[in-house]
């Protein structure tokens, strides 16, 4: 019997969506101390996975984003909804939510 071979899960963002990758939060500060699961900020920076094709101006043309692929961003604290993918966590947003890109 042929065993059936897991896939992943593809998403392609809509409009001037980015999705988002986010970094680990920090376990351990820099003078050694382990933080518990409840001290940990919410992480704000990640890494561009996928990006929309832009938002449609008035003019009927699309805006292109100005974040691409592989890019490492800084988002808000709420912002975005969060997703599950393949049993991961990501974050779908509009780019208009992100707040720089980090070089």
């Amino acid at each position: 019997m042929a065993s059936a071979s897991k896939s992943k899960t593809s998403i392609k963002p809509l409009d001037d969506r980015v999705l988002i990758k986010p970094q680990e939060a920090e376990t351990k500060t820099s003078s050694g101390i382990y933080l518990p699961e409840s001290a940990k900020e919410k992480p704000v920076m990640g890494k561009v996975i996928a990006t929309g094709p832009g938002k449609v101006n008035d003019d009927g043309m699309r805006t292109a984003l100005s974040v691409k692929k592989g890019d490492t961003v800084i988002y808000g604290k709420y912002a975005g909804t969060e997703v599950d993918i393949d049993g991961q966590k990501h974050m779908i947003m509009r780019e208009s939510e992100l707040l720089g890109v980090v070089d």
